[in-house]
């Protein structure tokens, strides 16, 4: 990257971080039919209801006094939210979203990563005829019209943004990237269809592909990996792919089932939350997470991460923002 000089000063930014918040969160509530609850920021160990990503990452841990359990800071609340669909009884078509903030110990940090995590969480009730292709597309296609919505926004409040997004979001498959780019991993692959398309939704992530490799890891306990995926878009600042989503539409007892014993993850049928779900007491639901940070780093046209929200970052990484000219909050 040259040297860089940021759209927006460190003040104007803040101001632009409140107003871009409140916006999305009030267009993705319309689009979606959402309520906001309040959330926990950590759970107890061995609920099963942390999202544990790839199933490598360590989540923060602490022993509480009063009780004698032991917690941990959530990685996601991917689980949490469909047990609280149930347990206040969401209507059919309507769902929540919450502020998730997360601890990410693992995570290696660059000018996209952090260990501080934050993201609107949500989660929405759906029927069983809505487990379907075309379901997932008409629910990404509204999420991006909250962006599109937001981006328009502020272009008009910040003349200096100039919104470059797409109008409209495509769609493609793992398997169809792999088709086409076989000689590129996953990551080149997932570049080459931003750069070309501008936005798109990246569907079916988790099952192997033909190669017996996977384009990414998921969890085989939330998402159904034949109805899920990632908002892609392309970002000018970095020239490359930008994910700012994993969505999907939850499994339901059968795909739970099936994934799970295709990563030999049987034993966490134990677990209260598979409990709950293969006995029919949690309802069908599509969710996702949306980075927030992620969102004001990519429509504000920030360079890193570190403009936009407040985290601790390895020297090498503070040294090599200072000599791009990047400032952290």
């Amino acid at each position: 990257m040259k040297q860089y000089v940021p759209k927006l000063d460190v003040f104007t930014t803040q101001r632009a971080i409140q107003i871009l918040r409140q916006t999305f969160e009030a267009r993705l509530c319309e689009e979606l039919n959402l309520t906001r609850v309040t959330a926990p920021l950590f759970v107890s160990h061995g609920s099963g209801v942390n999202d544990d990503l790839n199933g490598v990452e360590r989540p923060v841990s602490f022993d509480i006094l009063e009780t004698g359990e032991i917690a941990e800071v959530v990685h996601s609340l991917a689980k949490w939210k469909r047990m609280a669909l149930a347990k206040y009884k969401f209507p059919m078509h309507t769902g929540l979203y919450t502020n998730m903030n997360a601890i990410r110990r693992d995570e290696k940090c660059d000018a996209i990563h952090s260990i501080y995590v934050d993201q609107w969480d949500w989660e929405k009730v759906i029927s069983k005829e809505d487990r379907t292709v075309e379901y997932l597309k008409d629910t990404v296609n509204k999420i991006y019209k909250a962006l599109i919505t937001t981006a328009d926004m502020l272009e008009k409040e910040y003349p200096v943004l100039d919104n470059y997004l797409p109008r409209e979001i495509q769609f493609v498959t793992t398997y169809e990237l792999e088709e086409r780019w076989p000689e590129l991993t996953p990551k080149e692959r997932e570049n080459k269809v931003a750069r070309e398309m501008g936005a798109v939704f990246l569907m079916q992530i988790g099952s192997r592909l033909k190669n017996g490799q996977k384009h990414d890891g998921r969890a085989p306990d939330y998402d159904d990996w034949s109805l899920n995926g990632d908002i892609l878009i392309y970002n000018r600042m970095t020239d490359a792919a930008f994910e700012i989503s994993s969505m999907g539409i939850r499994v339901d007892k059968e795909t739970l089932l099936k994934q799970l014993r295709a990563e030999n993850m049987e034993n966490r049928l134990e677990l209260p939350f598979h409990k709950a779900l293969v006995n029919d007491e949690l309802p069908l639901c599509i969710g996702g997470g949306l980075g927030q940070s992620r969102i004001c780093m990519l429509l504000l046209q920030k360079a890193h991460i570190g403009e936009v929200h407040s985290s601790m970052w390895p020297k090498e990484e503070v040294e090599r923002a200072k000599a791009l000219g990047i400032e952290f909050l």
